[in-house]
């Protein structure tokens, strides 16, 4: 009788070289977890027959298949048709974006890599619509808009369309995406139509970016899963069929359908969860939070379990073939280490190092333990006596101990780094070994409690495919204002239970596994919430997606004309051709284009100064990411944006300068309208003016290094910018700029009159202060109730004031130190990035490295609308290090630690020895950036975490912030509360050589 009520599941993964499946005991009591058969099978070019294969060996072994509850796979089917790029498995993507007035400079598929682009891109409309971070509608839907953009969508053939709009994750009343989503079926029946709320949460580009991978795979999906369902009936299976998802849930056929995006890293996560649910198997282990290490053939994947049994998420944003997304996925490390990695001894050095490069799954066939004549990882293994089942321990008997003791140490140095820079914090935590590789994991590791090996961790990754859950998720924004945040919280963990209920969950078994909040910056009164709830499936009904097919309520035009809507035509079909950055030897030879003395920016150009505006921001000023990607949009269409010297202004000229001011949380949704653009043209009608002769940068650090190239384009007032700002760096109020500390009226008088601008009709105007400091208190408040992100001017200012006040050639800087990056990367010269970027910016006299070492400790808050917090370094010893020195170029070593404060931006650095002698190595004004010693990009303060290796450069600051009383005052450590704290130089000023003076024999 026992057996009618055992509840089974079939679980498939489909690897890179193998496909396991298992068959699962889930039934309540002594039998739970029980494994009653397993298979591995090779994978086949044609998956779903090496799913079908693995299935019938595991049924082959079983009793019965009648009281199998359900079949889940984890398949790498919609990745691959991407990776591959296969235009049989893809479709064109028609884009209908909501946004008003806003993010027309960085229309859909803008961060598309170009030959994903050209297979992908159909049309896209930007329409009235979106919301802002308040709930309230930037604009209505007009329905003339979305049946024209339907017209031409019918005219082209497409057959997917996304419908994006601004804030959408939050649009729970008003509903615009749905709107839309319903107007294009009823104009073309049959239309395959994502809503990017339904694909990933806050971050329009990136949600945007995943809704359209999404879409071009509809089609495919469909027929996949049609696929998987009639596999199951031919082998004789009547339970249902689920497909796993990134984050450890199921997804059943009809959901994977319609979002085979949620499948992409999949693998990973069944292998974690599968390795959890092994290790609750074993008597005397807890829930608890540790490392999956997951060593296979050529790779481990290293992944953190929370004591949910849940993989950790990666961060917001991540990178698929080239495009930047935001959807759930876990955060896994890939490392060159498997079983087939090739093992080898420099003949001079006696160096042993084990891969990155590997036999893969021709070890049985290449290896020395099988017979074959290349000496791998395996071998070193069986050799050590380390494990006595694997190929013919004869075969490996002449390696010799130099070499064994050389790959175990190299091995063993490899996974505690890395296992270390995926902890969160330094206590020690266990390790679970999976996969077929784990045979070459020592079994003690620095850092790491306790190594376990489970039965069946061969096949963790199909067990984990078996046990997966229903999930409901919200991911909102709350109002916090009437009531306190754990009571609001209640109430969003209360909606994703009801979630997980209604797509199928147990409701006895619902739990919540993820609960955060993140604070808004600049704005009180509400925060975002996201909240994960999951448990077992009831096993009653596949859960369930409901189409939107009914009407929603659409407001009223309110102005909005019926014309038809804007067609934004592809500038990767009418692009400008960008020089191809492949070789160091490309970086080398290029050249900008100089004419008549003004540089006419190139997307190389561009990429090099972006990536230099981010670590000149020393943590702040928010990445320029979506600034660059508008201009490289401008370029790529024929439009010309100009950079001049200083000497190149008339004396009796006026310079115009400004940024944006606001939340990072409203930039990343509500990209770039022309709030800024509005604000300037206000301000230079307020004084009388047309326009100023000349651009200049408010920082150089962050976005708003870019911001005035978009303004000055040939699209827009076509003006040059002047080659210089006015901090040389980032700084997190307006009066901390080198335009007021020489204004020694004390009233921001240079700064006034100020304009500000909403981007959707609101403008105000800022004529007098009391003090200098109240011009950015009052326009701050202002910008919350503006929709917390501005555009705003500043005075123009004549030549001979900026002349003194301006911090010249710092485009030039950011663009050296861009170049200098790109060159580290294609050198293979990272470990010597510091001394390179040192090189950049003027030598050894104006910089230097002030720390290297790993990301002990972060402690950030929210105050007053910015960033606070304390990050701590401590020195790597030489055993921690991944690389090895450059004999020729050896890396300067340090001990103890380095503490940086920061507001937005790092404040101070202060080094302690081991014996807690305490030496201040920098301060602000100097310039502290805080780099990733993996691949040189700066980080903000926001991408803090433990366990990053990092570099830590001080750059000496500009006499206009140094040689003066005021200067410090504004911008030293004073002005951030450190009154204790005198400023001391870092070394002389070395101001940068201007790029334009370099290459002008081009002109």
């Amino acid at each position: 009788m026992s057996s009618v009520h055992s509840i089974l599941r079939l679980g498939v993964d489909v690897g890179g070289t193998n496909t396991d499946a298992v068959l699962l005991d889930l039934s309540e009591g002594s039998r739970r977890g029980q494994v009653l058969a397993s298979a591995k099978h090779p994978t086949t070019p044609d998956v779903t027959l090496g799913i079908q294969n693995a299935i019938e060996s595991v049924l082959t072994q079983a009793q019965s298949k009648s009281n199998i509850q359900a079949l889940c796979i984890g398949t790498t089917h919609f990745v691959n048709a991407l990776v591959e790029r296969d235009p049989r498995r893809l479709d064109r993507v028609a884009v209908i974006r909501l946004c008003g007035p806003f993010t027309h400079g960085t229309p859909p598929f803008v961060g598309f890599p170009h030959e994903l682009r050209d297979l992908l891109e159909g049309p896209h409309f930007l329409l009235s619509g979106g919301l802002q971070i308040d709930g309230s509608e930037i604009a209505s839907v007009v329905v003339a808009q979305v049946e024209s953009a339907c017209d031409e969508i019918n005219r082209q053939g497409i057959q997917a369309v996304v419908v994006s709009s601004v804030f959408a994750p939050i649009d729970f009343e008003i509903q615009q995406e749905e709107t839309v989503a319903a107007i294009v079926r009823k104009c073309i029946p049959g239309m395959d139509v994502v809503c990017s709320k339904d694909v990933a949460a806050i971050g329009l580009l990136e949600r945007e970016n995943a809704s359209i991978l999404n879409a071009a795979l509809l089609r495919y999906a469909k027929k996949t899963v049609i696929g998987f369902e009639k596999a199951a009936r031919a082998l004789e299976l009547k339970c249902s069929v689920f497909i796993t998802s990134n984050d450890g849930t199921l997804l059943s056929c009809t959901q994977a359908a319609r979002l085979p995006i949620r499948t992409f890293s999949s693998g990973p996560t069944n292998s974690m969860r599968g390795a959890a649910f092994l290790a609750a198997l074993q008597s005397g282990i807890s829930k608890q939070s540790a490392l999956v290490v997951d060593i296979g053939g050529t790779t481990t994947d290293i992944g953190m379990l929370l004591p949910s049994g849940f993989p950790r998420q990666a961060a917001a944003h991540h990178e698929f073939c080239g495009v930047l997304l935001n959807f759930s996925m876990p955060h896994v490390t890939s490392i060159g280490l498997g079983g087939g990695s090739v093992v080898r001894e420099d003949p001079v050095t006696n160096k042993v190092t084990v891969g990155p490069d590997s036999v893969g799954h021709r070890i049985t066939s290449e290896s020395l333990v099988f017979g074959g004549s290349t000496l791998t990882a395996t071998d070193v293994v069986v050799a050590a006596g380390s494990t006595s089942n694997v190929g013919d321990k004869s075969l490996v008997s002449g390696i010799g101990q130099s070499i064994i003791q050389g790959a175990q140490s190299a091995i063993k140095k490899m996974l505690q780094n890395y296992l270390d820079a995926m902890k969160t914090s330094s206590q020690d935590i266990p390790v679970y070994l999976v996969g077929g590789g784990s045979i070459l994991a020592p079994d003690v590791l620095a850092g790491i409690s306790q190594v376990h090996r489970f039965p069946h961790f061969d096949v963790a990754n199909a067990v984990g495919a078996a046990i997966a859950q229903i999930s409901g998720i919200v991911d909102s924004f709350e109002d916090t204002s009437t009531r306190t945040i754990v009571q609001v919280r209640a109430d969003v963990e209360a909606r994703a239970i009801a979630r997980a209920i209604a797509s199928g969950a147990d409701p006895h078994r619902v739990a919540i596994v993820e609960s955060e909040v993140i604070p808004i910056a600049y704005t009180s009164g509400r925060c975002r919430f996201y909240v994960k709830a999951a448990g077992d499936w009831s096993g009653v009904a596949s859960p369930s997606w409901p189409e939107v097919h009914d009407p929603l309520r659409v407001e009223a035009s309110t102005g909005e004309t019926a014309s038809r809507p804007q067609i934004v035509a592809s500038a990767a079909a009418s692009a400008v051709v960008a020089p191809v950055m492949r070789t160091a030897s490309d970086i080398l030879e290029y050249e900008p284009r100089i004419q008549r003395r003004e540089w006419l920016l190139s997307e190389v150009d561009l990429e090099w100064i972006a990536d230099g505006c981010y670590v000149l921001g020393c943590g702040g000023g928010g990445s320029p990411l979506h600034t660059f990607l508008e201009l490289r949009e401008l370029v790529r269409s024929g439009e010309t944006v100009r950079v001049i010297d200083f000497s190149s202004v008339t004396p009796d000229a006026l310079v115009g300068w400004g940024g944006g001011m606001g939340s990072p949380e409203v930039s990343s949704e509500r990209l770039l309208g022309n709030e800024y653009q509005e604000a300037s043209t206000e301000l230079w009608s307020l004084i009388g003016i047309t326009k100023p002769e000349a651009l200049c940068g408010l920082e150089i650090g962050g976005a708003n290094g870019m911001i005035n190239m978009i303004l000055g384009s040939t699209r827009y007032v076509n003006i040059p910018c002047i080659d210089g700002d006015f901090m040389g760096r980032a700084y997190p109020t307006w009066h901390q700029t080198t335009a007021n500390v020489y204004d020694v009226s004390g009233t921001g008088a240079k700064m006034l009159p100020s304009v500000i601008s909403s981007g959707d009709g609101n403008v105000m105007i800022m004529t007098k202060a009391r003090r200098d400091i109240d011009v950015d208190a009052s326009l701050r408040a202002a910008c919350v109730e503006m929709g917390t992100h501005v555009g705003q001017a500043s005075c123009p200012l004549k030549a001979d004031y900026v002349d003194n006040a301006m911090i010249k050639n710092t485009v030039s800087l950011s663009w050296r130190i861009g170049r200098a990056i790109a060159l580290a990367r294609k050198q293979s010269s990272l470990s010597r990035i510091g001394s390179i970027l040192v090189d950049a910016v003027g030598g050894s006299n104006s910089a230097r490295v002030l720390f290297m070492g790993k990301i002990t400790d972060v402690r950030r808050s929210l105050y007053k609308g910015h960033t606070i917090g304390e990050l701590i370094i401590t020195a790597l010893t030489v055993d921690d290090d991944v690389d090895d020195d450059d004999p020729n170029h050896p890396m300067e070593r340090f001990t103890g630690t380095l503490t940086i404060p920061f507001k937005n931006e790092n404040l101070y650095a202060e080094h302690a020895t081991d014996d807690a002698i305490t030496t201040m190595v920098a301060t602000v004004p100097d310039l502290i950036s805080v780099l990733d010693a993996q691949n040189g990009s700066a980080l903000g303060t926001p991408q803090y975490k433990y366990g990053l290796r990092v570099l830590v450069l001080g750059i000496t600051a500009a006499p206009q912030w140094t040689s003066t009383e005021r200067g410090i005052a504004l911008g030293g450590p004073s002005a951030f509360g450190f009154r204790h704290i005198p400023y001391k130089p870092l070394g002389k000023y070395t101001q940068p050589r201007s790029v334009i003076e370099e290459y002008a024999h081009n002109s």
